[in-house]
C-alpha cells in the first residue's frame, strides 16, 4: 500500500506554521489554530471543511494548494479542519446501490464509474450503499460534478446523514483508481 504525505500552512501560500502527516487527521486545530494552504508531496487525500471528515469535502492529489478558499468553494469555509487519507486500492471494485435508506428500494450493483446514474440505472435517488470493494466518490451532478462524497469500503445506511445535509441527491460516481 502506498502511502501519501501532506502538508498543511496556517496562511494562504505556504506561510505560516505547518502540520505534516500521511494518515488521517481527524481534528486540524489540534496541530494548527488554523489551515488555508496545503501541499501534497504523494497519495490522495479527501479534506473537510469541518471536523471528523465532516461538511464540504474535496480530493486533492500531488499538488500545491495556496488557498483553500479557492479550492474548498468560495461559499465554503476557507479553513480546512480535517483529512483522510486515501489508500491505493489495486484489484475489483464493487458497490450496491440503494434506492432507499436501509439498502431499501431499487438496487444496483456497479463494478465500474457512472457518468449518469438516472440514464444508466434508471435510478432517480441513491439513499444507501455498501461498499465491499475499493474507494469511491459520489457526485451531486452526472458527469462527475458539484460536491462530493468519499466512500471507503463499508455499509452506509443513510448517504444523507454523512454530514452534507445540503446534498439532495447523488447523480454520479467514480471509482477512485490513482495514487498521485
Amino acid at each position: 500500500m502506498t502511502m501519501g504525505k501532506i502538508i498543511f500552512y496556517e496562511d494562504r501560500n505556504f506561510q505560516g506554521r505547518s502540520y505534516e502527516t500521511s494518515s488521517d487527521c481527524p481534528e486540524l486545530t489540534s496541530y494548527l489554530s488554523r489551515c488555508n494552504s496545503c501541499r501534497v508531496e504523494s497519495g490522495l487525500f479527501m479534506v473537510y471543511e469541518k471536523p471528523n471528515f465532516m461538511g464540504h469535502q474535496m480530493l486533492v492529489r500531488r499538488g500545491e494548494y495556496p488557498d483553500n478558499q479557492r479550492l474548498m468553494g468560495m461559499s465554503m469555509s476557507d479553513c480546512i479542519r480535517s483529512c483522510r487519507m486515501i489508500p491505493t486500492h489495486r484489484g475489483p471494485f464493487r458497490m450496491r446501490l440503494y434506492e432507499r435508506e436501509n439498502f431499501g428500494g431499487q438496487m444496483h450493483e456497479l463494478t465500474d464509474d457512472c457518468d449518469n446514474m438516472m440514464d444508466r440505472l434508471h435510478m432517480s435517488d441513491c439513499q444507501s450503499c455498501n461498499v465491499m470493494d475499493g474507494h469511491w466518490l459520489m457526485f451531486e451532478q452526472p458527469n462527475y460534478r458539484g460536491r462530493m462524497l468519499y466512500l471507503r469500503p463499508g455499509e452506509y445506511r443513510n448517504l444523507r446523514e454523512m454530514g452534507l445535509s445540503n446534498i439532495t441527491r447523488f447523480s454520479s460516481i467514480r471509482r477512485i483508481m490513482d495514487s498521485c
